[in-house]
């Protein structure tokens, strides 16, 4: 099962090392990992997505709160929240009626073209991740140049939330 786990963690050098260093000192597989500032310049928030059995989370949640940069997380998987992802695309758009097939998907999947040339347009699109998804596989002989996906970011519904 997938989860997302998102993490309180102290803003100091090294700190993102030890977490990614404990997932592959035990084999678990990272598949997007987000790091930023918080509100309090003394912490940052890291949204971290792995997949694995109950189990295999609670073991991982546990060998985190081990770890000394650690200041608290919560695994948003556990109850209602919201997740966005943010892909940046860039497709070749050359001709009149590629050109109007692009923009016309990019309405449909509420996208925005930031960028024009001659040749290409790039898309910058937000959405969980089945919507990215399901934009590239709609795309579909559309020839994509380039894609760019920043990974989850999530953040629980109603009154529970990630704090001190």
């Amino acid at each position: 099962m997938r989860h997302i786990i998102s993490i309180l963690i102290e803003n100091e050098a090294g700190a993102l090392s030890r977490v990614a260093g404990l997932f592959s000192a035990r084999g678990y597989n990272i598949e997007s990992l987000s790091v930023a500032p918080t509100e309090d310049a003394s912490l940052s928030r890291m949204t971290l997505v792995t997949r694995g059995s109950e189990e295999i989370v609670e073991q991982i949640t546990k060998q985190l709160n081990k770890l000394v940069d650690v200041v608290k997380l919560l695994d948003l998987t556990e109850g209602a929240h919201i997740e966005r992802e943010m892909m940046l695309i860039k497709v070749r758009a050359s001709s009149g009626s590629e050109r109007d097939e692009v923009k016309r998907l990019s309405d449909i999947f509420r996208g925005n073209i930031i960028d024009v040339s001659r040749t290409s347009y790039v898309i910058e699109l937000t959405g969980d991740s089945n919507k990215l998804d399901s934009f590239i596989q709609a795309l579909g002989e559309i020839t994509i140049l380039e894609t760019v996906r920043c990974g989850s970011m999530g953040i629980a519904r109603g009154e529970k939330s990630l704090h001190l």
